[in-house]
Protein backbone atom coordinates (compact mmCIF):
# COMPACT_ATOMS: atom_id res chain seq x y z
CA UNK A 1 0.00 0.00 0.00
CA UNK A 2 0.86 3.79 -0.56
CA UNK A 3 1.41 6.05 1.71
CA UNK A 4 4.84 7.91 0.66
CA UNK A 5 3.09 11.14 -0.86
CA UNK A 6 5.94 11.75 -3.90
CA UNK A 7 4.81 8.69 -5.31
CA UNK A 8 1.41 8.36 -7.18
CA UNK A 9 -1.37 6.15 -5.69
CA UNK A 10 -2.02 2.70 -7.58
CA UNK A 11 -5.96 2.12 -8.65
CA UNK A 12 -7.45 -0.30 -10.15
CA UNK A 13 -10.95 0.33 -11.72
CA UNK A 14 -12.60 -2.96 -12.29
CA UNK A 15 -15.86 -1.90 -15.07
CA UNK A 16 -17.20 -2.65 -17.94
CA UNK A 17 -19.18 0.56 -19.21
CA UNK A 18 -16.98 2.80 -21.15
CA UNK A 19 -18.95 5.80 -20.29
CA UNK A 20 -18.17 4.90 -16.67
CA UNK A 21 -14.53 4.12 -17.37
CA UNK A 22 -14.17 7.77 -18.87
CA UNK A 23 -16.15 9.90 -16.43
CA UNK A 24 -13.70 7.94 -13.49
CA UNK A 25 -10.73 8.89 -15.69
CA UNK A 26 -11.56 12.02 -16.21
CA UNK A 27 -12.98 12.73 -12.34
CA UNK A 28 -9.03 10.86 -11.60
CA UNK A 29 -7.60 13.43 -13.82
CA UNK A 30 -8.67 16.67 -11.65
CA UNK A 31 -8.07 14.82 -8.51
CA UNK A 32 -5.89 16.41 -5.90
CA UNK A 33 -4.04 13.31 -5.52
CA UNK A 34 -1.42 11.95 -8.11
CA UNK A 35 -2.65 8.27 -9.28
CA UNK A 36 -2.01 5.68 -11.76
CA UNK A 37 -5.53 4.50 -12.71
CA UNK A 38 -5.28 0.96 -14.01
CA UNK A 39 -8.54 -0.35 -16.01
CA UNK A 40 -10.22 -4.29 -16.12
CA UNK A 41 -13.34 -4.43 -18.19
CA UNK A 42 -14.58 -7.99 -16.52
CA UNK A 43 -14.10 -10.05 -13.88
CA UNK A 44 -11.80 -12.28 -15.51
CA UNK A 45 -9.57 -10.01 -16.41
CA UNK A 46 -9.29 -8.10 -12.60
CA UNK A 47 -8.23 -11.65 -11.26
CA UNK A 48 -5.73 -12.01 -13.84
CA UNK A 49 -4.51 -8.95 -12.77
CA UNK A 50 -4.49 -8.71 -9.59
CA UNK A 51 -2.68 -12.45 -9.46
CA UNK A 52 -0.53 -10.89 -11.69
CA UNK A 53 -1.15 -13.71 -14.22
CA UNK A 54 -0.27 -13.43 -18.14
CA UNK A 55 -0.58 -9.88 -19.57
CA UNK A 56 -0.49 -8.86 -16.28
CA UNK A 57 2.44 -10.02 -15.07
CA UNK A 58 4.30 -6.50 -14.50
CA UNK A 59 0.96 -5.14 -12.86
CA UNK A 60 1.29 -3.29 -9.73
CA UNK A 61 -0.69 -4.04 -6.75
CA UNK A 62 -3.23 -1.78 -6.21
CA UNK A 63 -3.44 0.72 -3.19
CA UNK A 64 -7.45 0.78 -3.99
CA UNK A 65 -10.03 -1.05 -5.72
CA UNK A 66 -13.09 0.47 -7.63
CA UNK A 67 -15.76 -2.55 -8.51
CA UNK A 68 -18.11 -2.45 -10.08
CA UNK A 69 -20.86 -5.48 -9.40
CA UNK A 70 -22.56 -5.87 -12.54
CA UNK A 71 -19.72 -7.20 -14.73
CA UNK A 72 -19.28 -10.32 -17.81
CA UNK A 73 -17.85 -13.44 -17.26
CA UNK A 74 -17.15 -12.95 -13.74
CA UNK A 75 -19.60 -11.36 -11.86
CA UNK A 76 -18.24 -8.56 -9.24
CA UNK A 77 -19.43 -10.09 -6.33
CA UNK A 78 -17.29 -13.53 -7.31
CA UNK A 79 -14.66 -10.96 -7.71
CA UNK A 80 -15.15 -9.21 -4.24
CA UNK A 81 -15.54 -13.24 -2.34
CA UNK A 82 -12.40 -13.96 -4.40
CA UNK A 83 -10.19 -10.36 -3.40
CA UNK A 84 -11.74 -11.19 0.37
CA UNK A 85 -10.99 -14.70 0.50
CA UNK A 86 -7.20 -14.38 -0.68
CA UNK A 87 -4.47 -13.48 2.48
CA UNK A 88 -2.20 -11.38 -0.37
CA UNK A 89 -5.32 -9.40 -1.24
CA UNK A 90 -7.69 -9.18 1.42
CA UNK A 91 -6.32 -5.89 2.98
CA UNK A 92 -6.72 -4.09 -0.51
CA UNK A 93 -9.59 -1.50 -0.08
CA UNK A 94 -12.21 -2.63 -2.48
CA UNK A 95 -15.27 0.42 -3.22
CA UNK A 96 -18.24 -0.98 -4.78
CA UNK A 97 -19.38 1.53 -7.55
CA UNK A 98 -21.94 0.44 -9.12
CA UNK A 99 -25.63 1.61 -10.76
CA UNK A 100 -27.48 -0.35 -8.59
CA UNK A 101 -29.53 0.43 -5.53
CA UNK A 102 -30.86 -2.78 -5.21
CA UNK A 103 -30.83 -3.23 -0.90
CA UNK A 104 -29.99 -6.94 -1.50
CA UNK A 105 -26.69 -5.78 -3.72
CA UNK A 106 -25.92 -3.45 -1.01
CA UNK A 107 -26.40 -6.30 1.98
CA UNK A 108 -24.54 -9.10 -0.17
CA UNK A 109 -21.28 -6.60 -0.96
CA UNK A 110 -20.87 -5.72 2.51
CA UNK A 111 -21.34 -9.50 4.02
CA UNK A 112 -18.60 -10.15 1.36
CA UNK A 113 -16.72 -7.52 3.20
CA UNK A 114 -16.49 -5.06 1.14
CA UNK A 115 -14.98 -1.46 2.19
CA UNK A 116 -17.62 0.87 1.18
CA UNK A 117 -21.04 0.77 -1.42
CA UNK A 118 -21.47 3.80 -3.64
CA UNK A 119 -24.42 4.34 -6.15
CA UNK A 120 -22.67 6.12 -9.15
CA UNK A 121 -24.22 9.48 -9.96
CA UNK A 122 -25.31 10.13 -13.41
CA UNK A 123 -23.77 14.17 -13.99
CA UNK A 124 -20.14 14.99 -14.02
CA UNK A 125 -20.18 17.49 -11.28
CA UNK A 126 -21.34 14.74 -8.44
CA UNK A 127 -19.02 12.06 -9.79
CA UNK A 128 -15.86 14.39 -9.28
CA UNK A 129 -17.26 15.04 -5.46
CA UNK A 130 -17.58 11.13 -5.37
CA UNK A 131 -14.04 10.68 -6.60
CA UNK A 132 -12.94 13.59 -4.38
CA UNK A 133 -14.26 11.94 -1.63
CA UNK A 134 -12.99 9.20 -2.17
CA UNK A 135 -9.37 10.16 -3.14
CA UNK A 136 -9.39 11.99 0.17
CA UNK A 137 -11.03 8.92 3.20
CA UNK A 138 -9.04 6.82 1.45
CA UNK A 139 -5.89 8.57 0.81
CA UNK A 140 -5.50 11.64 3.79
CA UNK A 141 -7.69 9.88 6.24
CA UNK A 142 -7.08 6.74 6.42
CA UNK A 143 -3.87 4.60 6.97
CA UNK A 144 -3.48 1.63 4.81
CA UNK A 145 -0.86 -0.72 5.34
CA UNK A 146 2.90 -0.20 3.70
CA UNK A 147 4.34 -3.59 3.59
CA UNK A 148 3.01 -5.90 1.21
CA UNK A 149 5.00 -8.99 2.94
CA UNK A 150 3.32 -8.22 5.95
CA UNK A 151 -0.29 -8.98 4.26
CA UNK A 152 0.43 -13.00 4.53
CA UNK A 153 0.49 -12.30 8.30
CA UNK A 154 -2.76 -12.49 9.92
Amino acid sequence: MNTDKTKPVEILLIDDDEGDILLTQEAFKTGKIANNLHVVMDGEQAMHYLHKEGEYRHAVTPDLILLDINLPKKDGRQVLAEIKADVELRCIPVVIMTSSKSEQDVLKSYKLHANSYIIKPVSMSKFSQIVSAIEGFWFSIVVLPVDESLRKVV
